[in-house]
């Protein structure tokens, strides 16, 4: 494929070609060199060099044995000027022998183009390529200068007037020639002043708020906005008759437009001159044409109504809506178009919609194009569009959805592709993008609640092409040791049953960085089964069950000294040098449960539809510790203009003992502050204070976020996401621990919206190889500085999270 359409300028040399042939067929002096006509018994070339003998004689329309005559060998040398190889070809004869005397065209020995920045070196080589401008080739000046003539009306196009394109053409030994394109591009013209004549219900400014194309501002040197380009003006007409046809304005039209260019070439004058008209209202609505769905159904998607201002977006969006429907039942390549039929007297306009669904269009094959390290059943139980139904275009697009969802897919682009001969029929072909499913990784991390970490992991999300997750953690920080083992197989049944297995060990000496020493060890194992009962919801129930042994010591904190000596299975020891240390053991059976809602377009970085989970955890009769937990997990997108995206992210979470157990164990606690929770505070920071006035963590969460997701170029977006954002949140303890303030009092930490912390900030996150990166930079709104009874809030402004692989 010709990239820029250079082909087009072989019609004009073909001609020139043409004309020259003739000219060489008139001119030349054959009655000099074939006095009398003869019959041709040999025949040979003269002049040739790298042309065989064999190909002249193949395009010569005469052979030995032939009768020829004056009009016959003019025939014959237009032929051979035709293929566009010779430069000089004439007739002579030698008794009875045709000599043919031939002076061929250089071969390009190379070929070169130097200065291009607007038009790509590639593009434009592959372009040339295809008219014969290459190293190899036959070498036609014409192409040349034509091709010239192109480059110079592309760079036009492009706002560059004062281009200036200069050919070499450098003869070598051999009949060759050197042939380079030197291109001065010069600057782009930049426009100076756009007039718009003939408005009178809208000011300019108002006009041009979205036009490309702008006069010279002070981020122009960013947006590029004030240089010229053709097809930037034929959008903002495009924008200008939008602009008028959706606020009434029917009978709206461009009636003429002058582009003025200085004589210096830098500068551009536009000028538009418009019909504004009249406003008009919509008098009737109708829809005619086959209804193969219920009138009333598509009337359901027609948005303008009777009695409003006429609106071409509106009645744009409501044909795309009627067939869309249409598409949901085969009909893919349904027809729908508005008509207005105005009312010049009345200012009324009329809509009919003209409905024509065509044929129903029925699936033959769906092909998955792109990836070959995944089985192609893992991909086909992904899907909500069948083969050999009708295709229903929401059923494409869910399907699309699910399969960008899976966590080893980067991207996933459909397209329909009719089969030939058959035009009721189509493949369906996803190409999809694989994304490293895993990694076998050892390194150092960091984390501002852990500070540095050793870690090594075996993570595979498509683990031998089955789509199966499998993982084997090992991490070791400063203040905690974790080893987790994980197999989940999201279909254990056909339709689509979860099973996640897991097994842990874990033994910590503090929570978080901050918090006082409190030595656990615990092990446990847990299944969890999910059961999907809509396309967007589903149910979980699994069983866990934990071992668990607790350590304080004198040097510990009141709370957990009470914890540890009131819960489980306590006991006393004293070391060899008379110190007692507390401790309690216990086991803990706990049944999980859940109801998930997810209708986002993708599981990392989404930026359409809602997130939702509620779960509860509830220890069963038999453990030595009993208690129970709740979350309510909300997240939802809401685009609000073009790539500019509303994030909403909530939390509330609350737990409590149960029977005889005095609290909720230590590590069952909620943290809050820093990355993932209210940034700009430490992490995991915020909430109740211990003895020691560090975190102890509480049994209620309240945290919300509230992000401006930026736009980024398309193709970063997979991986890389920045927000402006504002964060709001605590952790309160509803009674179950008693704490003191500095003076040694006692302090309650119950819920109050007046005790929620709050920030506001950028942040950037990144999906690198290695993990994932979060930066954020916030200022806290409202944190507490303390006094002489209340311990301050801690904050950090700069905060990342980092890991956890080389």
């Amino acid at each position: 494929m010709n990239k820029l359409g250079l082909n087009s300028v072989l019609p004009q040399g073909f001609l020139r070609q043409l004309v020259l042939v003739a000219i060489a067929s008139l001119v030349l002096p054959v009655q000099s060199l074939l006095a009398a006509d003869f019959t041709v018994r040999d025949m040979r070339v003269e002049g040739l060099q790298r042309i065989s003998e064999g190909t002249v004689f193949n395009y010569l329309p005469i052979n030995i044995g032939d009768e020829v005559d004056q009009s016959r060998i003019r025939e014959a040398i237009r032929a051979l000027y035709q293929q566009g190889l010779f430069d000089n070809v004439e007739m002579r004869r030698e008794d009875s022998t045709l000599v043919v005397v031939v002076k061929e065209r250089p071969s390009i020995e190379s070929f070169s183009i130097d200065g291009n920045k607007d038009i790509k070196t590639e593009d434009l080589m592959d372009s040339l390529r295809g008219v014969g401008l290459a190293k190899g080739r036959t070498f036609d000046r014409s192409v040349l200068d034509n091709v010239q003539q192109f480059l110079k009306e592309q760079y036009f196009s492009r706002g560059k007037y004062g281009v200036i394109i200069k050919a070499d053409v450098i003869e070598r030994p051999n009949n060759t020639v050197r042939v380079k394109l030197d291109v001065k591009e010069g600057d782009r013209a930049k426009i100076r002043q756009v007039n718009i004549v003939g408005n009178d219900n809208f000011t300019e400014k108002e006009i041009r708020q979205d036009f490309e194309l702008d006069t010279a501002n002070w981020l122009s040197f960013i947006r590029q906005d004030d240089r010229y380009a053709k097809e930037s003006l034929s959008g903002d007409l495009e924008i200008l008759r939008s602009f008028y046809m959706d606020r009434g304005f029917a009978d709206f039209r461009v009636e003429s437009t002058q582009v003025a260019i200085s004589p210096d070439k830098k500068d551009i004058f536009i000028t538009i001159n418009i019909h504004e008209g009249e406003r008009y209202t919509i008098s009737t609505i109708k829809l005619v044409g086959d209804m193969v769905v219920p009138e009333a159904q598509l009337r359901n998607f027609v948005i303008a109504k009777p009695g409003s201002s006429f609106n071409l977006a509106l009645l744009t969006r409501s044909a795309e809506l009627i067939s869309f429907r249409l598409g949901e039942e085969g009909y893919a390549n349904a027809d729908v178009e508005p008509d207005p039929e105005l009312d010049h007297d009345k200012k009324e306009a009329a809509i009919t919609f003209y409905v024509n669904p065509k044929s129903r269009v029925y699936v033959r094959n769906i092909n998955f194009n792109g990836v070959s390290q995944v089985d192609d059943d893992v991909f086909r139980r992904e899907m909500r569009q069948m083969e050999s139904s009708y295709l229903s275009n929401r059923l494409v697009d869910r399907s699309k959805v699910r399969l960008q969802r899976l966590p080893y897919i980067e991207s996933v682009e459909v397209e329909n592709t009719p089969v030939a001969g058959q035009p009721d029929m189509v493949d369906v072909d996803f190409d999809l993008e694989y994304r490293m499913p895993g990694q076998f990784s050892g390194g150092i991390g960091y984390s501002a609640s852990q500070s540095f970490m050793l870690n090594g992991s075996i993570v595979h999300t498509n683990f031998l092409g089955t789509g199966n997750r499998v993982a084997l953690e090992a991490n070791s920080g400063r203040y905690q040791t974790v080893y987790n083992l994980s197999h989940t197989d999201p279909f254990v049944t056909k339709n689509g049953v979860r099973r996640t297995v897991a097994a842990n060990y874990r033994k910590m000496t503090q929570f978080t960085s901050s918090a006082s020493d409190f030595s656990t060890t615990s092990m446990g194992s847990s299944i969890d089964y999910g059961y999907p009962i809509s396309e967007y919801q589903g149910l979980s129930l699994g069983l866990s069950y934990q071992h668990a042994e607790l350590i304080a010591s004198q040097r510990s904190t009141t709370q957990a000294r009470d914890w540890v000596q009131n819960n489980g299975n306590s006991f006393t020891e004293t070391t060899d040098f008379g110190q007692a240390i507390y401790g309690t053991r216990f086991d803990a059976f706990e049944l999980m449960s859940s109801w998930n809602y997810d209708s986002r377009n993708r599981s990392i970085f989404a930026d359409r539809g809602t997130r939702q989970r509620f779960s509860m955890s509830v220890t069963v009769p038999g453990s030595d510790v009993q208690f129970a937990s709740a979350r309510y997990e909300f997240t939802k997108y809401f685009p609000i203009y073009r790539e500019w995206t509303v994030s909403l992210n909530s939390e509330v979470s609350y737990g409590r003992a149960l029977g005889d157990t005095t609290a909720l164990p230590p590590y069952k606690h909620f943290f809050t502050g820093g990355p993932g929770s209210v940034r700009g505070y430490r992490e995991s920071d915020l909430g109740p204070v211990d003895s020691f006035g560090n975190p102890y963590g509480g049994n209620m969460l309240v945290a919300s976020q509230l992000e401006l997701i930026l736009p980024i170029p398309v193709k970063w977006r997979s991986k890389t996401r920045a927000s402006l954002f504002f964060d709001v949140g605590n952790v309160f303890d509803t009674g179950e621990v008693d704490f003191v303030d500095k003076l040694g009092s006692p302090v309650t930490y119950e819920f109050k919206a007046s005790e929620l912390r709050s920030s506001a900030g950028i942040s950037v996150q990144w999906l690198a190889p290695m993990g994932f990166f979060r930066f954020s930079y916030a200022y806290p709104l409202n944190n507490f500085e303390g006094n002489d009874r209340y311990y301050r809030d801690r904050i950090e402004r700069f905060q990342f999270s980092i890991g956890n692989a080389f």
